[in-house]
């Protein structure tokens, strides 16, 4: 029977094209926001913010242990059909667990930097403490946001972190100003504390008061060895996907001081937007793709991979092209030297329009049951990257990491394809194939882990 009519793409293209618009006006807010810290801060106090921000975002996709994902997997398959105790367990546990977890790692890392403080480099430390008071509650805070797109609620999965955080985030620089602290990067960190800490709280109780409304009240069960089981996979994936993205910035600031940190991250940030074309359609697809694989409608689930992968490439090389002519005059308005980035967006945007080019695969990969092999795809890129960007940056300095990031997106998106073409029947490049081709999905394996 089919799953995926007229009906289920429109809905499907209205929560992307909702998602994108939430993101663009969350884009803009945060681009003005970074533009905002690069001037109050300078480029020194900028880059180092930049850095220990990043690695706080690294460490998230570790201490969530791929729940922020699984959970869209579980919820679905619950509802559809009716467990509603096992339902109910997982909104709980995921949340308990991923806390409890992030407070021990974070407690853990402020140890480490205390016990080897000597081998950091001293304007990092005091950061590093206070970042690592955001990693408890944003790890929960990206196990929500999964809860809430399985059900469809943007308002309480994207605009939280795209609009009320970045907002809060520049009220609090602004208060903390205003009270008279100086406009540093530890002064950056507290405020990205408070915005953080009340922007996860705001949407907890968002989802405390939704969640009753669509499910029964009634006991919890717990299944917590196979969440686990099936979500440390995808919390592999997940981590090394979040590394690829960060982990150039992070050995940028090994190599260069944080000036040039903060032009390199300036370059990057231009060119986020283009991310948030895959990272709606991605938003708007992975729940789909579990319903539709898992009812065997073969044809609806090739149908749905196509339509996210078209969704997502032509929309983001419109909006390339419209930043490569806009870029130089975006940089400038971080200040004067980071104009020096601007070469750098023509080769970090074949990399991104290349990944585009085979759509959100990575939740193609985790709602079909396959996230092994894209943990380990994901994680042979990641070595890739970080080769390239050791033997790159000493010699070409940004332009390495720039390079080296752009091989290693290059390389991910053909590892992949052929992973989905041997697992799955389906060639991803759909955006360079006429609309006439049909592809025949295999029906799933009896063996696969559901």
């Amino acid at each position: 029977m089919a799953l995926y009519g007229t009906d289920d793409r429109s809905r499907a293209l209205q929560v992307a094209m909702k998602t994108f618009a939430i993101r663009l006006v969350g884009a803009v807010l945060a681009y003005a926001g970074q533009i905002v810290l690069a001037r109050w801060l300078g480029s020194f106090d900028y880059g180092i913010f930049v850095v220990v921000w990043t690695w706080m975002l690294i460490l998230t996709a570790v201490t969530a242990l791929g729940f922020q994902t699984s959970v869209l997997r579980f919820i679905p398959e619950y509802e559809a059909k009716q467990q509603y105790d096992l339902l109910r367990g997982i909104l709980f546990s995921s949340r308990v667990i991923t806390l409890a977890f992030a407070t021990g790692f974070a407690a853990i890392g402020c140890l480490g930097v205390y016990l080897f403080q000597d081998f950091i480099t001293s304007y990092y430390v005091m950061p590093i403490y206070l970042i690592a008071i955001c990693l408890p509650l944003y790890t929960v805070f990206e196990v929500q946001d999964g809860i809430a797109r399985s059900q469809n609620w943007t308002d309480l999965s994207i605009t939280p972190n795209y609009i009320w955080r970045p907002v809060l985030l520049l009220a609090a620089l602004i208060g903390a100003g205003w009270v008279g602290f100086d406009l540093t990067a530890e002064t950056a960190c507290y405020a990205a504390i408070v915005s953080t800490y009340v922007t996860t709280l705001l949407q907890y109780v968002g989802l405390r008061r939704r969640l009753p409304r669509v499910i029964p009240p009634g006991p919890r069960k717990t299944e917590t060895v196979k969440w686990i089981r099936i979500s440390l996979p995808i919390f592999m994936a997940e981590g090394f996907f979040i590394l690829l993205t960060g982990s150039d910035i992070v050995i940028v600031s090994q190599f260069l001081p944080p000036e040039e940190v903060a032009v390199y991250f300036a370059a990057v940030k231009t060119l986020a937007i283009i991310h948030f074309v895959y990272f709606a359609v991605k938003a708007a697809s992975g729940h789909r793709f579990s319903k539709l694989y898992y009812s065997d409608d073969r044809q609806g689930f090739a149908a749905a991979v196509r339509d996210a992968v078209l969704w997502t490439f032509w929309p983001s090389v419109a909006v390339a092209v419209a930043l490569l002519l806009a870029g130089q005059f975006l940089l400038a308005l971080f200040g004067a030297t980071f104009e020096s980035g601007y070469p750098l967006l023509f080769i970090l945007v074949i990399g991104i329009l290349t990944r585009a080019s085979a759509g959100p695969v990575d939740m193609l990969l985790n709602m079909s049951g396959h996230q092994r092999i894209g943990a380990v795809v994901y994680g042979g890129t990641f070595v890739v990257n970080i080769v390239l960007n050791v033997i790159l940056i000493p010699h070409y300095g940004l332009y390495g990491a720039a390079i080296a990031t752009t091989l290693a997106m290059i390389f991910e998106t053909i590892a992949l394809t052929v992973v989905v073409k041997r697992r799955l029947g389906l060639f991803l490049l759909f955006a360079f194939i006429g609309p006439l081709v049909q592809y025949a999905v295999p029906a799933r394996p009896e063996t696969e882990s559901p």
